[in-house]
């Protein structure tokens, strides 16, 4: 139930030729404190409940907790959340032995692209495709949950 995995901002959209899927999601946070984040996703037609606790302090991992709930739960659920919606779409791109996820964001968070990768290990070695820009790893503005709070449209 440990969630390792470091993020990256796109410095370009060359990812979209390499993916192999892509998702529409909406979600929205029951509770986004900084010691735990109740979230809640609709993914194409599915839709999520997860939990994740308080990041390490490099930002790398954290407890995470997902479980499966029907589509009708999950817009029931949303309509509890705290303000602040998040949209947008994940693309799966394959590099090397992994998978990054990359999510372009809308609305509020509109311009904003992020790459996460899942690993084993804080310490494991994984390709860079040249579309990766900066890591920003435990740097929480970008973390869903605060975007949701703080949107990437009022950081200029």
């Amino acid at each position: 139930m440990l969630e390792i995995e470091r993020k990256f901002l796109v410095k370009s959209d060359a990812f979209k030729a390499e993916a192999f899927r892509e998702n529409e999601i909406k979600q929205g946070y029951l509770n986004s404190s900084p010691e735990r984040a109740v979230r809640v996703r609709i993914k194409d037609d599915s839709g999520f409940l997860t939990i994740k606790g308080k990041s390490d302090e490099s930002g790398t991992t954290r407890f995470e907790w997902e479980k499966q709930i029907s589509r009708e739960e999950a817009e029931a659920l949303l309509k509890l959340s705290e303000p602040g919606m998040i949209s947008k779409i994940r693309y799966e791109v394959k590099a090397g032995a992994h998978i990054y996820e990359v999510d372009q964001f809308f609305e509020d968070n509109e311009g904003l692209i992020l790459a996460e990768i899942e690993l084993q290990s804080a310490t494991e070695d994984f390709e860079k495709p040249e579309w990766l820009g900066e890591e920003v790893t435990g740097d929480h503005r970008y973390y869903n949950s605060q975007l949701s709070k703080n949107p990437f449209k009022l950081w200029k």
